[in-house]
């Protein structure tokens, strides 16, 4: 057996595994998952691989078959710059829905890997826009996503960068509120993939002594659905991630907060803007709209 031949097993049997961990069946999904090259995206081996607490082990060779497990890849490890986890993207771009022919937009895109498997799921009649606020890594993803044409990198702030309608934004960083760019930005049925995460979250990715317990009480991924000028939402899991460069506020992020603390995050049902709902409906009140249940 061939190398290449070889490997393209590995890869399917990762795709398999990561589905399995993620705890979804989606043939798409795990399809792409097993077609885009890992390896492609996190530089010359051998790698740095994420190890808790907060520590990186050297994968003992440039063996691609190393990072075709459910694991961080560090791509700037002394930043805590890591390729993510695969369940839990595998988790996110189920939540998102994507289909073939549609418009991604990618913010905090790293250096494309996740990037790559969302052009996969949007076929060649879809495009993906890529946006990365690092100079670095957008560089590098310009350069690993260069032979996909339904995908475009774009260096900036991904809560102002202007954009196309999407059909899809997807999130890639701990913001604290959601950006009218971006809920503007979704065309009619449109989904976003948004982390809300306090300044609790952001020190412990980097903190010497992370502990996942506390971090998964300070971030949490919504879903939130256009429909019309109304937005559905719903929680879909804690989270711990490292925070975006711009949509993050002293006083949004003082609210959320306080929402965590309370609980009730899986009973959000809708994203309303404007200052009319009551606030007992309310689990967490931004400038302009709030998180609330029915």
């Amino acid at each position: 057996m061939d190398r290449q031949t070889e490997l393209a097993i590995v890869r399917r049997a990762y795709a398999k595994q990561i589905l399995a961990a993620a705890r979804i069946s989606d043939l798409r999904i795990e399809a792409a998952f097993a077609e885009v090259r890992r390896e492609d995206f996190l530089g010359p081996g051998p790698w740095q691989m994420f190890r808790l607490p907060n520590a990186y082990v050297t994968s003992p060779d440039a063996d691609p078959v190393y990072v075709y497990v459910d694991q961080l890849v560090g791509l700037i490890p002394e930043r805590g710059i890591n390729n993510g986890q695969p369940s839990l993207h595998a988790m996110l771009m189920a939540a998102a829905q994507i289909k073939a022919g549609e418009h991604v937009v990618h913010v905090g895109a790293g250096t494309g890997y996740y990037t790559a498997i969302m052009a996969q799921l949007a076929g060649p009649t879809g495009k993906v826009t890529a946006i990365e606020f690092d100079t670095t890594l957008a560089a590098l993803a310009r350069k690993c996503l260069s032979g996909r044409s339904n995908v475009s990198v774009l260096e900036g702030d991904g809560s102002t960068v202007p954009f196309d309608a999407a059909d899809v934004i997807y999130v890639n960083a701990g913001v604290t509120h959601p950006t009218n760019a971006w809920l503007d930005g979704l065309s009619d049925g449109g989904r976003l993939i948004l982390p809300l995460t306090t300044d609790e979250n952001v020190r412990s990715v980097s903190s010497a002594s992370f502990d996942p317990m506390k971090a998964m009480r300070t971030g949490v991924f919504f879903q939130i659905r256009r429909r019309g000028e109304e937005f559905e939402a719903r929680g879909l899991l804690p989270t711990a991630i490292i925070p975006a460069m711009g949509a993050r506020d002293k006083a949004s992020e003082a609210a959320l907060v306080a929402a965590l603390n309370k609980g009730g995050w899986n009973a959000v049902t809708h994203l309303v803007r404007g200052g009319t709902m009551p606030e007992e409906r309310c689990w967490l009140r931004g400038d302009g709209w709030c998180l609330a249940s029915d």
